[in-house]
């Protein structure tokens, strides 16, 4: 389909307004309008873009076909299940909503009207995570650090709906399991939510995964990494670099020489470990979209082909689904 879709962004705060600057010029869609229910700041971005700004859902036009849902998490479903009713695409931004029932209604008016429904974890389309993905991975442990600095946004969710949902997200999508167990602490700081939280889960397949995320940290990190029975593989986020470790040519012949020869023998080899027994490699990033684009690109193709998107409604519900248990987990401590 050449035809470029009718979209709009309904919430034009921090990320609503970057979805805006995307869609006003991406080859897919026409930005037919924003919608805030702040009208200034409608307008104002509106005018960035050359389309209309409103101040409710209620005034879109009839012929919309898609939609980003940037809202506050609590007003979701307000502005999703309408749009989704009426037959029109949906990208809502992560988590999902803001507990699983109002996260079922969503789903449910996007399966009756058969609208393509995607949620926006983002890192899913982070270069690192797609180039990791391509290479088959199939993780045994994760060990995931999501750690930023006091904003003063989303403050209406605690840090595990804010910030560890993308990394719960990355996990359940990595593993490919249902989590069996966990065992979650944390505590709130700054706010009235949780500031501050970290949990050990354990999958039903026997993978293992460490997640920490904190709001109120000094020194942000985003970093996550991975270790299966052939490779390890570090992403930093932050930095967009990625490093693969993998067996070397010399594994099985340096591994029996780890058990006979003598250790300091072998460490005066050159590359000995670093060359023979592994295969130390940067992950080529650059070229690669940024994550928000790729997102956006995916969204698009999805609505126009008929395709599943790659970030699901059940997806989203999963990863909220966790979330949830984490913080109830968490909140039944006394810290």
């Amino acid at each position: 389909m050449s035809t470029r879709l009718r979209v709009a962004v309904v919430g034009v705060g921090h990320l609503g307004k970057i979805h805006a600057r995307i869609l006003a010029r991406h080859a897919r869609a026409e930005l037919v309008c924003v919608v805030d229910s702040d009208e200034a700041r409608a307008r104002e971005i509106a005018a960035e873009h050359g389309c209309r700004a409103l101040g409710s859902i209620h005034d879109l036009p009839r012929d919309l076909q898609a939609a980003i849902v940037a809202v506050p998490t609590t007003f979701h479903e307000a502005v999703a299940v309408p749009l989704l009713e009426r037959g029109v695409a949906c990208l809502v931004e992560k988590p999902l909503a803001p507990d699983l029932a109002s996260a079922d209604r969503i789903l449910r008016a996007a399966e009756t009207s058969g609208a393509c429904l995607a949620v926006g974890h983002v890192e899913r389309f982070e270069p690192g995570v797609r180039k990791v993905a391509e290479l088959g991975v199939r993780p045994r442990f994760i060990e995931c650090h999501r750690l930023s600095t006091f904003r003063f946004r989303s403050l209406d969710v605690g840090v595990v709906h804010d910030l560890m949902i993308h990394d719960l997200d990355l996990v359940l999508h990595f593993t490919g399991s249902e989590v069996e167990s966990f065992d979650a602490s944390g505590g709130t700081i700054l706010t009235d939510s949780l500031d501050l939280a970290s949990v050990h889960l354990v999958f039903r397949n026997g993978a293992r995964a460490n997640v920490t995320a904190s709001r109120v940290s000094l020194t942000p990190m985003r970093r996550f990494r991975l270790f299966s029975g052939s490779s390890y593989v570090s992403l930093d986020f932050t930095k967009n670099y990625g490093l693969v470790v993998q067996k070397g040519p010399g594994w099985e012949k340096g591994r029996e020489e780890l058990r006979t020869k003598d250790p300091a023998e072998l460490a005066l080899r050159e590359n000995f470990v670093n060359g023979e027994l592994l295969d130390v490699s940067e992950l080529s990033l650059e070229g690669l979209e940024q994550p928000l684009q790729a997102e956006l690109d995916s969204f698009l193709r999805s609505v126009q082909s008929g395709a599943e998107p790659e970030v699901t409604g059940l997806d989203g519900r999963r990863a909220l689904d966790l979330a949830e248990k984490i913080t109830a987990a968490i909140r039944a401590q006394t810290w």
